[in-house]
């Protein structure tokens, strides 16, 4: 390198941190004029200085107020986040300090749904902060999905997302054979043409919008999740054996007498988890054996990268985009019935009472002696089905150990405050034909509970094992509740007679005795919902502070390897503590994994209540003049919105449908009263509703009122 070349470099880093000296100094916004002025810049170093003010904007460290005003972000009240707009056309930026500041539509600017943005705190109100987008850091949308319209010879994308402000013109050379109403993923190549719109090329056609498949897709592409394998990750795949050769087995404990079942859904196609019990003299013993995907998926490999950038599985009800491709996800990494794999081992045993007396961790072969399904567990040891226990007769004795030891644990989980929602989840039944056949609620039986016991307390075991050792690695960590949430409620547990002392702190028994409050009521499945609601979201962490809707001191995620990411980090880090040796992740790599496993985690199940939507309103269609009992979950200005007993489907009840009053929402937000009758529509209220509209574009589902 030469000399000069090396001293501009020295100047630019030096001129950077004089910009930063002078904004800190002086504290307030200044003119590009006065920059050169302070720092006694000549006219031909001038460009260089702007070069660098436009880096540090792009980069987020300065803020551009005004054309050539420029200030420090720590000055001015700006924050990061990322923006969700409203389909009316305001928006949310949450921030990376996890507050929420309110935008009005005018001060939204050209900033999209989705995109990282700096947002300026301009007041504070009894809702919270509300700002201005001064800047898009990031365009997070690189999709934009629509129906193709042509109006006389010109074709435009009409974005399907309501929050999306304007259509995008196709021209002709851009279509790529694209057809007119289909569904489309468009790419905006140019920001305005003659039109007055974006300007878009087409990357892919999708399909017939009136096909379930077409949505699937429109989804993935929206979120864009990545579901194809690069060539890098095939030949990889393809050095990769069929089947566990004798040199995997080495060094490995051999387990394949043990009697380790798997115990899952009747679709499921990849097994991470098989499990077997046995009584001991002192109590019991617990199996639990896991995948283990790291003995073929080495660190910084291709196979690994793309798992990483997945970060974890999406299931919809008619496809699944895997973490890793099908030759690991459902062979050689499944625990498949009567044939040999490799898995990482937690073996633990209880006293009478549940309580751990020895851990033991390692690496072996195994054999899953059955593959059993949620239904026939619960068949067996719940219904005594004669016939599935004939069936399974050299299993059920065993099996039915597993259920007294798993009540065991779920009793002195709940004992110190575990809680547990048992909210009804919809679940969607695709026939052979791929249209929708019924929504159902998904069943959780003790069969369900026992693989979640077992489950949990093999989380809890390594986490704790690996801790103990000094060990960094990725905990599953849930916070504390933020108090002011929990009584923004209050009003509303008020309005059902239940009055609530809040505590100093927040403890998980308090929200167990809350839960217990609403048990077997008519409003219990509404003001669960709610107090769920309320709750942080779970992420990944390398730092441990404890999980509070498990009441667990130190947890992690082990047992999913096959399907989540962070397990997998879990899983090497283990076996270099079995082996005494160095953790393979340091503290600040896990930082970032942690952030970037959270926001894998988030989108994928954004993705799959999206599709849930589409469906529903798929569902629905055929069900016009149909009358449901529902339960009122929300109220606005405009209506209130309404859950099917029935279908776990939401719809809404807008007022200009119920024409008999003039109804006005109270100020606490939780009724619609009507100013002549004095007629009261109210969260938690049972309604008879019928199906009025509903909009395959947007997927909205309109009630009337019945009665």
């Amino acid at each position: 390198m030469s000399k000069k070349k090396k001293q501009k470099r020295i100047n630019s880093k030096f001129l950077e941190e004089e910009i930063f000296s002078l904004f800190k100094k002086k504290k307030k916004p200044l003119l590009l004029k006065e920059i050169y002025h302070f720092l006694n810049i000549p006219s031909e170093e001038r460009k260089k200085v702007r070069a660098i003010i436009k880096d540090l904007t792009e980069q987020g460290k300065l803020v551009r107020i005004k054309r050539r005003k420029y200030g420090l972000s720590e000055h001015l009240d700006v924050v990061k986040g990322t923006l969700r707009v409203h389909p009316d056309g305001f928006g949310f930026v949450e921030t990376e300090d996890e507050r929420t500041v309110f935008i009005p539509p005018r001060k939204i600017g050209k900033a999209l749904n989705g995109d990282i943005v700096l947002v300026r705190i301009d007041k504070s109100t009894p809702k919270g902060p509300e700002g201005t987008i001064i800047q898009v850091l990031e365009r997070k949308r690189k999709n934009i999905i629509g129906y193709l319209i042509k109006r006389k010879k010109l074709f435009f994308v009409e974005p399907e997302d309501p929050r999306f402000p304007f259509e995008i013109y196709i021209p002709k050379k851009r279509l790529h054979n694209a057809q007119k109403g289909h569904l489309v993923v468009t790419k905006i190549i140019q920001n305005t043409s003659e039109f007055g719109l974006p300007i878009g090329e087409i990357v892919k056609d999708l399909g017939d919008p009136s096909n379930l498949e077409t949505h699937t897709w429109a989804v993935i592409y929206n979120y864009d999740l990545p579901h194809e394998w690069k060539s890098k990750v095939k030949k990889e795949l393809a050095k990769i054996p069929e089947e566990v050769r004798p040199e995997d087995k080495k060094g490995r404990q051999d387990l394949t007498k043990i009697p380790l079942v798997t115990i899952d859904g009747e679709n499921a196609k990849d097994f991470d988890d098989a499990i077997c019990v046995k009584r001991t003299p002192k109590g019991y013993k617990l199996w639990v054996a896991i995948a283990d995907v790291s003995h073929y998926v080495q660190k910084n490999s291709f196979l690994d990268k793309e798992a990483y950038l997945r970060g974890t599985s999406v299931y919809f009800p008619n496809m699944v985009i895997p973490m890793f491709p099908e030759k690991l996800s459902n062979n050689l990494c499944s625990l498949n019935p009567q044939v040999e794999r490799l898995a990482m081992v937690v073996e633990l045993d209880f006293n009478q009472y549940g309580d751990i007396l020895k851990k033991n961790f390692y690496e072996a072969v195994i054999k899953s002696h059955a593959r059993l399904t949620y239904t026939e567990v619960k068949q067996m040891i719940v219904d005594k089905n004669k016939e599935v226990i004939q069936k399974y007769e050299n299993l059920y004795s065993m099996l039915e150990v597993a259920a007294e030891l798993a009540l065991i644990l779920r009793e002195k989980r709940l004992r110190r405050g575990s809680l547990d929602f048992d909210l009804p989840e919809p679940e969607v039944v695709i026939n052979m034909k791929g249209e929708i056949e019924n929504i159902v609620k998904r069943e959780r039986n003790l069969a369900h509970m026992l693989i979640e016991d077992f489950m949990i307390i093999a989380n809890e075991a390594v986490a704790e094992f690996l801790t103990e050792k000094g060990y960094s690695f990725l905990y599953r960590v849930h916070e504390t509740p933020d108090l002011n949430k929990l009584k923004q409620l209050s009003e509303i547990f008020l309005a059902y007679g239940i009055e609530i002392e809040f505590p100093e702190e927040i403890t998980p028994q308090f929200f167990q005795e809350l839960l217990s409050n609403f048990a077997g009521k008519p409003y219990a499945y509404l003001l669960n919902n709610l107090l769920l609601r309320s709750l942080k979201q779970a992420k990944y962490s390398p730092e441990n502070v404890g999980h509070f809707g498990l009441a667990s001191e130190c947890y992690c995620h082990f047992t999913s390897p096959i399907r989540r990411y962070p397990d997998l980090v879990v899983h090497r880090t283990l076996k270099k503590a079995l082996r005494k040796k160095k953790s393979p992740y340091r503290e600040d790599e896990l930082e970032i994994m942690g952030k970037h496993l959270s926001e894998r985690e988030r989108t994928a199940e954004e993705a799959e209540r999206n599709v849930l939507k589409r469906f529903q309103a798929f569902f629905m269609k055929d069900k016009l003049g149909q009358i449901f009992e529902g339960i009122i979950t929300g109220v606005t200005a405009f209506g209130f919105f309404v859950d099917l007993e029935e279908y776990l489907i939401s719809g809404v009840v807008r007022l200009i449908d119920i024409p008999d009053d003039f109804y006005v929402l109270d100020e606490k937000g939780i009724s619609l009263i009507g100013q002549k009758s004095g007629k009261v529509f109210q969260i938690g209220q049972k309604v008879k509703v019928k199906v009025k509209e509903v909009d395959l574009k947007r997927f909205h589902i309109n009630f009337e009122l019945v009665n």
